[in-house]
């Protein structure tokens, strides 16, 4: 794949700094940046029949006790995230906090992870890999009784620390 050399590699005013002059992949080399504190904060959900819902609240699966096995799920997508995303890099993580709040207006769970380093890159897509695998974790945990259920709305809602500086975005759907 190439890429036209008079089309500039970017959206807007930000360069697509995961590609290289001639089109293709490459780690950004971090290794002359500072250290500095990083947050960040990733959020998703998963919709469901309200049955299962109620099983998951009950602790009522066979598999077992869906929000432990999720947290657990997270924790460990996020140390790994390096292994499955090819452009990240493997970070030094502080901490990871899993969260999970039972909607039964909307029959949902909604899943958060939160997590932190001192480095030289960013810890956004650790936080995401989290949502991500703790919702497909609940997915197939549940499967066998609710094979329609929906992953949805992952998205980076916090960041803080870095170059880039903070960034904090809720979106609506509509914008």
């Amino acid at each position: 794949m190439q890429i036209d050399q008079d089309e500039p590699a970017c959206i807007g005013e930000a360069e697509l700094t995961h590609i290289d002059q001639n089109g293709r992949p490459k780690m950004v080399d971090v290794g002359e940046k500072q250290d500095t504190a990083r947050v960040a904060v990733a959020k998703g959900s998963i919709y469901m029949k309200p049955e299962t819902l109620e099983r998951i609240k009950a602790g009522s699966l066979a598999k077992g006790d869906v929000l432990s096995v999720a947290q657990t799920a997270g924790i460990m997508a996020a140390k790994n995230t390096a292994s499955a995303i090819p452009m990240c890099h493997n970070i030094f993580i502080t901490g990871i906090e899993m969260d999970f709040v039972l909607d039964e207006e909307h029959s949902a769970v909604h899943i958060e992870a939160s997590a932190s380093t001192i480095g030289k890159t960013g810890i956004e897509m650790e936080s995401l890999h989290a949502v991500s695998v703790a919702a497909l974790t609940i997915y197939d945990m549940c499967k066998a009784i609710d094979r329609g259920m929906r992953i949805t709305d992952i998205r980076l809602v916090k960041k803080t620390g870095g170059k880039s500086g903070d960034f904090t975005g809720e979106y609506d759907r509509a914008e």
